[in-house]
């Protein structure tokens, strides 16, 4: 007798919703999974996969999914809605029909869910997830369950997010204001936010953001609407940016190429090489070494002439060269970046890459030693950076401390690294910070050996009791 299928649950997140509507087409054409495999070549298991909501597909997949069951279209168009952030609701609400697909007219359709409402038993709380294959995903939880007990031990989490979720959205007409000085106000606001509380309340906002500058440029004319591409354009960036941390790095793709083929659009050549410099960091993040170098480079022959700009991307090339192993190169790189930094004219006519310093180079060049296999100078790098931060970077001290905890147990030092651990964990824990938590785990594999030692044994009962498991 078969087994029963697993029921469906397409409300519990966008990546169910789209497995579903996978399912259901297939279901309608009478094919089986291993039929499909026949006319898809994907692995029969990852597809069930996906269409349980348990893995997220890749636009092969869903491209030739697509074809096989007959959608039109109908689940291409879903999975480029999912990756950009669109919610449960507006999809079920047949959102993902109505949207269009011109990316001219710069409309993303994300503002049509109302934001600044009152949080409601159902809203989600989000709490991260250790998935089987050792990802950490974070997962939505109702507010209604959690407050009946669900994630109890994890309370210290839901804290903050729940906290900007109750945020009322700032509306973009604002009475005698002009809209590009408000629109920039919101972005400050979300910036600073993300530092305190993470990017999960965050990345909704953004989005709302995006789409309604879209319609303010369609109301507009000449050098107006180019300056709305461009307060799109950094719209677009920070989004990527905030999908980036929370771990979601095929959304931050989309979003930061989105940013790059606006900014052309923009005509801002220094926008352009900022997002070619992000581009990198996230190919290095992606630990796709090739990518971070060769766009990195491209960033640096762009780069006008005392700016820092060129000191952004030569900082991202050396940590690529680092990821191949090519040491020379990578603190080559590094001391050229430290150069170009310094060199920079005084008035700098860029307002891109404001946070660059010695600091920031410091604490990437100990990431690097760190890949390169120099845990202990890597930990002395992390532990003066760290020291150098401003009051303000809470997000970042807990990646450095991730970073630096892992680089103390590379070199044999367990019980410095389970104390930089649970520092990293409990800032980790109140921004739902992806890149955080990640390390963390990794940390909590390499720390195996000494599960005996007190403090090691702190660290991972309290990584335990903050982190889901995947059931």
């Amino acid at each position: 007798m078969g087994q029963k299928p697993k029921e469906f649950t397409p409300n519990a997140s966008p990546q169910h919703y789209l497995g579903a509507e996978m399912r259901a087409w297939r279901n309608q054409r009478g094919l089986s999974l291993n039929k499909l495999r026949e006319l898809i070549r994907f692995d029969p298991s990852y597809v069930a996969r996906v269409e349980r909501g348990e893995q997220a597909p890749s636009p092969d997949l869903v491209t030739a999914y697509d074809k096989a069951v007959g959608a039109n279209g109908a689940l291409v168009r879903i999975h480029a809605e999912v990756i950009s952030g669109v919610g449960v609701d507006a999809l079920s609400s047949g959102h993902v029909a109505r949207s269009e697909t011109d990316v001219a007219k710069g409309r993303s359709h994300v503002a049509d869910v109302p934001g600044g409402q009152a949080v409601s038993e159902e809203t989600g709380v989000y709490f991260p997830c250790h998935t089987s294959d050792g990802r950490i995903i974070f997962v939505s939880v109702p507010r209604r369950a959690f407050l009946g007990g669900i994630g109890a031990a994890a309370v210290g989490i839901a804290g903050a997010p729940a906290a900007m979720a109750s945020l009322k959205e700032p509306q973009v007409t604002v009475p005698d204001r002009n809209p590009l000085e408000h629109l920039e106000a919101v972005r400050r606001v979300l910036v600073d936010s993300d530092n305190l509380f993470g990017p999960h309340q965050l990345i909704p906002k953004a989005q709302q953001q995006i789409n309604a500058i879209g319609v303010l440029r369609e109301g507009s004319h000449g050098v107006d609407r180019r300056r709305l591409l461009r307060a799109q354009t950094q719209f677009a960036e920070l989004c990527g940016w905030f999908h980036q941390d929370a771990g979601d790095l095929r959304a931050a793709q989309y979003w930061t190429d989105r940013a790059l083929q606006w900014s052309h659009g923009a005509a801002d050549p220094d926008m352009t090489v900022y997002i070619l410099a992000r581009k990198s960091q996230l190919a290095g993040d992606m630990r796709d070494p090739i990518d971070a170098v060769d766009v990195a480079e491209a960033a640096l022959e762009m780069a006008r002439p005392g700016t820092r700009l060129a000191a952004i991307a030569a900082t991202y090339a050396a940590h690529g060269y680092a990821l191949q192993g090519e040491r020379v190169a990578a603190l080559r790189s590094f001391d050229h970046a430290r150069e170009l930094l310094h060199g920079q004219e005084v008035e700098s006519t860029t307002a891109w890459g404001g946070w660059m310093n010695d600091a920031y180079i410091d604490v990437q060049r100990a990431r690097s030693l760190s890949s390169l296999g120099d845990h202990k100078a890597a930990a002395d790098g992390f532990r003066t950076a760290i020291a150098a931060l401003p009051a303000g970077y809470h997000r970042d001290r807990g990646v450095y401390l991730a970073r630096e905890a892992s680089a103390y147990v590379g070199s044999g030092e367990a019980e410095q690294a389970a104390a930089a651990g649970l520092e990293a964990l409990a800032i980790g824990a109140s921004t739902g910070s992806a890149r955080i938590l990640t390390e963390l785990t990794r940390l909590d594999t390499d720390l195996q050996r000494w599960r005996t030692v007190p403090v090691v044994r702190d660290f991972q009962d309290s990584l335990r009791a903050s982190v889901l498991h995947e059931s």
